[in-house]
C-alpha cells in the first residue's frame, strides 16, 4: 500500500499550485490550472497569474447574472451568435483571461474566434464583458490593453462601486467610449440590435433593460443582420 501512495504523492508535488503574481508561460499556466480542479477562476494577463478571490453576491454575482440575462436574450434571438460564461480564452502566448461573459459569432459565419479541439476559445471574441468590483484597476488597465491589442471589438466594463458602465469600441487600433444617445441607450456597433438602457441596468430595472433590447431586436438593423448571417450559413 505504501509503495502505491508514495509515487502518487511525488507526482502531485511536481506541479506547483497557481498563485497570484506567478510569471508563467501559457503552457505552464494551463498545466498548473488543470492540476487544480477545485480552482474556480484564474487568469494569465501579460504573463502574470491572477487567482480570483471569493465572489460576493451584490458586488458580482447579481450584476453578472443581469449581464447574462441581457446578452443571453440577444443570443437566443440571433442564430449564429454564441454566448460564453466564464470561459477561458487563449488570446496569445502571454494572455489567457477568463472573462465574465463573451459574445462570439460562429466561426463558420465569419467570426474571428474559434473553438479549439480541446474546447477552448482561441482568438479574440467580438465582445467581452466584465464586472469590475475590487478588480477594477486590472479590468480597466492591463486587461483593457490586452483586449485592445488582440482585437476584441467591443469591451464592456460594469464598475459596481462607481455605479458606472463603460462600453468601448475598437476603432483604428484604439478603444473609444460609446456614449448613450438622447434616450439613454447605447447601441452596439458590432452586434446590430444589441441595445442597452444604461440607467436601467445600473438600477437593476431588468424589465426595462429587456424592453429596450426588444426594440433593438425588432429594428431593421437587426433583421438585416439576421439575413446576412442566414445567407452566409447557406
Amino acid at each position: 500500500m505504501k509503495a502505491s501512495v508514495e509515487p502518487s504523492l511525488s507526482k502531485n508535488l511536481q506541479i506547483p499550485p497557481l498563485e497570484s503574481g506567478d510569471r508563467l508561460t501559457r503552457h505552464e499556466f494551463e498545466r498548473r490550472y488543470t492540476a487544480m480542479p477545485n480552482l474556480k477562476k484564474a487568469e494569465l494577463i501579460e504573463g502574470i497569474v491572477y487567482v480570483a478571490s471569493p465572489l460576493r453576491f451584490r458586488s458580482h454575482g447579481k450584476p453578472h447574472g443581469d449581464l447574462i440575462i441581457w446578452l443571453g436574450t440577444y443570443k437566443v434571438a440571433t442564430p449564429g451568435v454564441e454566448l460564453g460564461d466564464n470561459v477561458t480564452v487563449r488570446l496569445d502566448l502571454d494572455n489567457e483571461p477568463q472573462p465574465d461573459v463573451v459574445l462570439i459569432v460562429d466561426e463558420q459565419l465569419g467570426g474571428q474566434a474559434h473553438i479549439s479541439d480541446d474546447d477552448y476559445v482561441e482568438g479574440a471574441p467580438e465582445l467581452v464583458a466584465e464586472v469590475a468590483a475590487s478588480s477594477a484597476a486590472n479590468d480597466l488597465y492591463d486587461k483593457k490593453r490586452v483586449y485592445r491589442r488582440t482585437g476584441v471589438k467591443e469591451y464592456l466594463v460594469w464598475q459596481i462601486f462607481d455605479h458606472k458602465f463603460d462600453w468601448f469600441f475598437l476603432e483604428n487600433g484604439e478603444y473609444i467610449s460609446l456614449e448613450p444617445d438622447a434616450n439613454g441607450i447605447i447601441k452596439s456597433r458590432v452586434y446590430p440590435g444589441l441595445w442597452l438602457d444604461v440607467a436601467a441596468l445600473l438600477s437593476g430595472e431588468m424589465t426595462q433593460v429587456l424592453a429596450v433590447l426588444q426594440q433593438g431586436l425588432n429594428s431593421q438593423e437587426h433583421q438585416e443582420f439576421l439575413q446576412r448571417l442566414s445567407k452566409i450559413s447557406n
